[in-house]
């Protein structure tokens, strides 16, 4: 429950005890994140606008477009290399 500017607590009884300082803390923002395929999405910061490389619409673990198919090729050419076999 804030009351001017401070959270505090019930306890039992009705006493109400301060859980956080004041003026310590950053101000909190809604934040618009930017990044660089153009994908937009708000959230909270401590700044006020956020830009990245690489977010969840364009990074290749999330669009399914991991190499993975080129993952298995090093590995199976180490095992050729090196003459182990697969259990």
């Amino acid at each position: 429950m804030p009351i001017n500017n401070m959270i505090v607590r019930c306890r039992e009884g009705g006493r109400m005890e301060e859980i956080m300082k004041e003026g310590i803390h950053p101000n909190y923002y809604q934040a618009t994140v930017t990044c660089n395929c153009g994908n937009e999405f708000v959230t909270g910061s401590t700044k006020e606008s956020i830009h990245v490389e690489i977010c969840s619409k364009c990074h290749p673990f999330y669009t399914g477009q991991q190499k993975a198919a080129t993952a298995r090729g090093a590995i199976d050419k180490f095992n050729r290399k090196y003459g182990l076999t697969q259990n």
